[in-house]
């Protein structure tokens, strides 16, 4: 089940890979996500001695957060994977120009997990062809769906 989307992502990289990783939250903040107080959109994943951070990825707290608890919105949260996923994936970002983009946050067995992706930035003329194809699509379904109302 999904909770949140960065569907930006999709609209300003090519996905080339696609990895998911345990996220490390506190308490306050699995609540949050509950009540649907995320936001992923400016998110971006750093790696940091041998170690994922996703940064920007906004979790407002709850009106009823517990008094002795300080929530910060954008917190920087640690991101789990395996060792080698991690060495893999610095030797790509450092070598040929990829970048760590999260895609969502989905629930996997009662836990939140990230799926991150390792990305190449679009030109502007790419983003404008993505855009073409996606008018394309939606205008090929209305004109599928105006076919079939009209055969009955």
């Amino acid at each position: 089940m999904s909770i949140a989307e960065n569907r930006r992502a999709r609209y300003d990289y090519h996905i080339e890979e696609q990895f998911e990783a345990g996220v490390v939250l506190s308490g306050w903040e699995i609540k949050a996500i509950r009540a649907g107080q995320v936001q992923l959109t400016d998110g971006y994943v750093m790696i940091k001695d041998g170690e994922l951070f996703l940064i920007g990825c906004r979790i407002n707290a709850l009106r009823s957060a517990s008094t002795h608890v300080t929530p910060e919105a954008d917190r920087t949260k640690k991101l789990l994977m395996h060792k080698a996923e991690i060495k893999r994936l610095v030797g790509k970002v450092e070598q040929r120009g990829f970048t760590l983009v999260p895609l969502n946050l989905h629930y996997k067995g009662g836990r939140v997990k990230a799926d991150i992706a390792l990305a190449k930035g679009k030109a502007q003329h790419d983003k404008r062809e993505t855009e073409k194809k996606r008018d394309w699509e939606r205008e090929k379904g209305q004109l599928m769906r105006h076919k079939v109302s009209n055969k009955s």
